[in-house]
């Protein structure tokens, strides 16, 4: 059977409109080709404030749905990095990083195109970290978060945040590492701060501390191949050929995992008062005696799905995860939980004026969503609300380098709203430049 003729010489003689036709009359043929062009559109211009509501629709959608919308968000993120955008990626980045790995959690499923979408994300995070970068502590407060208390994915290789992260950031990690081996015994936190103290040291171009991790490790070709390119690298030749001598006398030794110790009575009885009435009461309770027993990573993991499980029930439990993990001191989840799972209009804006300052672009979508149903009170003291909302969106977009975004959002809301003279008034009143073709009003009401 004879392969099928390549059809692109001939597609690139035919203009861009007879293109457009083609496509779009297979697109209404084709269910899938659609939504693929659909995303496209939805974020090809390289606009952050619709990539952040493209997320904020994706979790209420099915996996294959939520899937291809992360995607489209990936998409954009790449085009912009590619291009050299000017905008602050980062936070659009993370949050991206952040609702995948939450939505891992919940379905459990590590291995299918989601779990690839996650490990793109950081990619892209850890490039807008390079071309913009925020502050190094608290990315690496957020690094160790991810890593230490986390469901076990995303891994964060140091090395592709190292630029971002800077001195001030890596002492700050080395330092939660140094304390963790100190105080911790065999389990998953010494597990993590192990592999990072590896990573650290070969960020920090230390090869004696290195070595002397990879040395401390059971014996293993992988490991012995590791220290001798470390060593090589750094022009050690002699000591390579020596490690490498010395590791074809080794034996494999074997070491059987530490037996888990038994759960305490106070968290056991904590944990099923819990169960019994899921709240921020009992959580407050199960996480002071989990704490203090050790036990607190993994029972949070699972009392906190049972939240969600709840909080997609309705606003009063939505709320109260939000205020659960506000308690933890967990703001970005918080934040997060409050748009995935539609917590009252009250807290989300309680939310949005608290992340405002750090996370401009995320907040963006709220703060429009808030200026519609002002306008739509039709009344003067919501009118001048809405020009005080249109003062902080013009600076959250100038905060997060789209200006032009607020210019396009701004010409569209007018031209919406053009005959609501008292609130072209408004925004007129407080001084915020309107597109050319608004006229002043005549006739306030």
């Amino acid at each position: 059977m004879s392969r099928p003729s390549d059809l692109r010489p001939y597609l690139r003689t035919l203009d861009a409109e007879t293109l457009a036709d083609l496509l779009h009359a297979q697109a209404e043929r084709d269910p899938e080709l659609r939504h693929s062009l659909e995303l496209r559109a939805a974020t090809q211009s390289g606009d952050v404030s619709e990539a952040h509501r493209l997320l904020d629709t994706a979790v209420t959608d099915g996996n294959v749905e939520y899937t291809a919308k992360v995607g489209a968000v990936l998409d954009t993120l790449q085009r912009m990095l590619d291009a050299g955008s000017r905008a602050d990626l980062g936070p659009l980045a993370r949050r991206t990083v952040d609702d995948i790995s939450e939505v891992l959690e919940q379905t459990g499923d590590h291995t299918g195109d989601l779990a690839e979408r996650l490990d793109r994300a950081v990619e892209l995070y850890a490039r807008a970290c390079t071309a913009r970068p925020p502050d190094p502590e608290k990315l690496a407060d957020w690094i160790l978060e991810v890593e230490f208390d986390g469901p076990g994915r995303p891994v964060i290789d140091l090395a592709e945040f190292a630029t971002a992260l800077g001195e001030p950031g890596l002492r700050r990690i080395k330092s939660t590492v140094d304390d963790v081996l100190a105080a911790s015994g065999p389990g998953h936190r010494r597990d993590v701060a192990e592999r990072l103290r590896e990573q650290l040291a070969e960020v920090l171009g230390d090869v004696d501390e290195l070595v002397a991790i990879l040395s401390a490790k059971p014996p293993r070709v992988d490991v012995s191949l590791k220290i001798v390119r470390v060593l090589r690298a750094a022009g050690r030749h002699s000591e390579a050929i020596a490690h490498a001598a010395r590791a074809l006398t080794h034996d494999k030794n074997g070491h059987a995992p530490p037996l888990e110790p038994r759960e305490d009575d106070e968290t056991a009885r904590r944990r099923q008062e819990f169960d019994a009435k899921p709240g921020r009461e009992t959580y407050a309770a199960l996480r002071e005696a989990a704490t203090a027993g050790g036990k607190w990573t993994a029972q949070r993991r699972t009392a906190l799905t049972r939240l969600r499980e709840l909080a997609a029930e309705g606003v009063e439990p939505a709320d109260e995860l939000v205020r659960v993990l506000l308690d933890d001191g967990r703001p970005d989840e918080a934040w997060r939980a409050c748009v995935r799972f539609g917590a009252s209009g009250e807290l989300k804006l309680e939310l949005a004026d608290q992340r405002a300052a750090d996370h401009p672009a995320e907040t963006i979508p709220v703060f429009r969503e808030q200026v519609e149903e002002l306008i739509e009170r039709k009344d003067p003291a919501a009118y001048q609300e809405v020009a005080r909302r249109l003062k902080l969106l013009r600076t959250l977009h100038k905060r997060a380098g789209t200006p032009d975004e607020f210019t396009a959002y701004l010409a569209a809301l007018v031209e919406t709203h053009r005959r609501k003279t008292r609130l072209i008034t408004e925004i007129r009143t407080a001084r915020i430049a309107l597109p050319k073709p608004v006229t002043s009003p005549r006739t306030p009401r």
